[in-house]
């Protein structure tokens, strides 16, 4: 199969291209044609080695994808041989993720994907959408409440505003840095947006709540953001952090102008395993509804994957995807 990896932690030009053998589906595994790869900044950084070091010989980058279960191991019902799937978690404590023609993974985390969506739009799934999943709903229902997500235009706040409108928030706002970003929030369902280049956003989300402020912020960077959060929280509010953003932490102490604030770091990829099953659950059941929109992006052949990458850590707007197979 044709394939791309590396061999040691560093920039973008240690990615090779070239042939390695299939793989073979072990026990409890599937063997998916990869049709798609969605690429991650946890991807990137990963193969950079700013979250953590190289523990394979050889790595094949990427968590998420989309493709056609073509065989299962052994112990496994050959009725899913032919499905459509997603995948999430791919090189999560493995080494051979989606960057490639085929991969080997537990059939677990190869998910029906519904006919309704295409394998451009799966490949974004995984850690965007079970990351928000878990932001928006880690301490309960969001029926009536108003959620704050900053950076609305990003990946994980794209699947934020939806997750929330869908779980029957009263209201979202959300913040961006153009009007170009305030119409991709809008479109999805933001009920308003603030531009924090040219805004008080503590002041706005006070005007627009009533005063009353948020109970939820799906935070995207702490440490620029956690003066608002200070201000915005109600008492009892949730501050979802997926991202530290542009410093590991806030420089000022953990004090809220409300009380009973809890502070939820979430990394997707050690949620606990009934908070990823029913991720999994509600966002194949809202695909099938079609509920979702997709967060359509640049697309690279698989040859161009260290491109894929670099728009990624570029700031891309949108879902980066490689394409790896025709359908």
């Amino acid at each position: 199969m044709k394939a791309v990896w590396y061999e040691r932690n560093g920039d973008a030009d240690i990615l090779e291209y070239g042939d390695m053998p299939d793989p073979e589906p072990g026990p409890g595994e599937v063997l998916v044609r990869i049709m798609t790869s969605g690429v991650n900044p946890s991807d990137w950084k990963r193969r950079q080695g700013l979250t953590n070091l190289i523990d394979f010989p050889r790595v094949i980058p990427n968590q998420d994808g989309a493709g056609v279960i073509e065989a299962v191991g052994l112990d496994l019902d050959q009725s899913r041989v032919g499905e459509r799937v997603w995948l999430f978690e791919s090189q999560f404590r493995r080494p051979f993720g989606t960057g490639a023609e085929y991969t080997a993974q537990p059939s677990g985390h190869a998910v029906r994907l519904p006919d309704n969506t295409d394998f451009a739009a799966a490949a974004g799934l995984g850690v965007p959408a079970m990351t928000a999943h878990r932001c928006v709903f880690s301490d309960g229902p969001v029926t009536g409440k108003t959620v704050l997500v900053p950076g609305g235009a990003g990946a994980v706040g794209h699947y934020a505003i939806q997750l929330a409108k869908l779980g029957g928030a009263a209201a979202v706002i959300s913040t961006v840095s153009s009007d170009e970003k305030a119409q991709i929030a809008l479109g999805v369902g933001a009920d308003h947006t603030i531009n924090y280049r040219e805004e008080d956003v503590a002041e706005k989300v006070l005007d627009l709540t009533g005063g009353a402020g948020v109970e939820i912020v799906v935070e995207v960077d702490m440490a620029a953001n956690f003066s608002v959060s200070q201000q915005v929280l109600k008492s009892s509010g949730v501050l979802a952090v997926y991202a530290a953003g542009s410093s590991q932490g806030p420089a000022v102490p953990l004090k809220f102008n409300s009380t009973n604030v809890t502070v939820r770091m979430v990394l997707v990829y050690d949620m606990p395993e009934v908070a990823k099953a029913v991720a999994v659950a509600d966002i194949t059941n809202w695909l099938e509804q079609g509920k979702l929109i997709s967060f359509a992006g640049p697309h690279f052949p698989l040859e161009r994957l260290k491109d894929a990458h670099l728009a990624v850590e570029n700031g891309a707007v949108g879902k980066v995807v490689v394409d790896v197979s025709d359908e």
